[in-house]
């Protein structure tokens, strides 16, 4: 199990770093997690060919972490074009914010029918979904998003990793992080300060109570990223990790 951040940046893409976005790959497959609107840029910087995504597990339906979703149709129509399945991932309504978006972005490519299938897949709180030879479960985590936000855990049989979305700190990440090898996890600001996003004093205050096995903090602010001598450690982009 491999997971390679493609962008490791908050909404305001700190430190230049692009939006959030990671490829996490095993033998059995690869999926996005998020797909922030540099997700190609960032594929392709790594040398990553972009037909190799199985399946996108968005957390919540903010532009920094769905916005990307147009451009791999636009990839997939022209570019590398492609004709197996997609599956998408996400909260309800997904598929609605997803296709209007596209069609905001390039509204006279709509009569252009796109080569391959979409699955969409709705996620709730609890709701479990085996794709990609992941099994991954959904979790609800505070943060204002419409519907609501997610965040997940993965399992595969190389290892196990839970993926935080855009979330203030809750209780559920202690709980859900225990025997996890990697716990991939958002801080957003050195201080508490922007509204449901964690930040590092609050990592501080309950990291050790964290029973995952390596925390790897994403969505960086700018405040986070001047941190000399982090207690913990910070992704960047093109960051490469073996899981497991």
């Amino acid at each position: 199990m491999r997971l390679t951040v493609i962008g490791s940046g908050d909404a305001f893409c700190s430190g230049g770093a692009l939006h959030s976005c990671s490829l996490v790959e095993h033998a059995g497959g690869k999926i996005l997690l998020d797909c922030g609107p540099g997700v190609l840029a960032g594929l392709k910087r790594e040398g990553i060919p972009t037909d190799v995504v199985d399946a996108v597990v968005i957390s919540h339906l903010h532009g920094d972490h769905f916005g990307g979703v147009p451009f791999l149709f636009l990839e997939y129509l022209f570019e590398n074009r492609r004709q197996r399945p997609l599956t998408i991932v996400g909260p309800p309504t997904t598929a609605q914010r997803c296709c209007a978006l596209y069609a905001a972005y390039y509204r006279e490519l709509q009569c252009f029918e796109l080569p391959f299938h979409i699955n969409y897949v709705e996620m709730h709180g609890g709701s479990q979904l085996g794709v990609a030879g992941f099994e991954i479960e959904s979790f609800l985590v505070p943060h204002d998003a419409e519907p609501f936000a997610l965040g997940y855990r993965l399992a595969c049989p190389e290892g196990t990793m839970l993926f935080s979305g855009d979330s203030s700190w809750t209780e559920e990440f202690v709980t859900r992080s225990q025997g996890i090898d990697l716990f991939l996890c958002e801080c957003c600001s050195l201080e508490p300060g922007p509204p449901k996003h964690t930040s590092y004093r609050d990592l501080l205050a309950n990291g050790e109570r964290l029973g995952c096995k390596r925390l790897l903090l994403t969505h960086l602010g700018s405040d986070v990223r001047r941190v000399e001598n982090s207690a913990f450690e910070r992704a960047y982009d093109g960051l490469v990790v073996d899981v497991g």
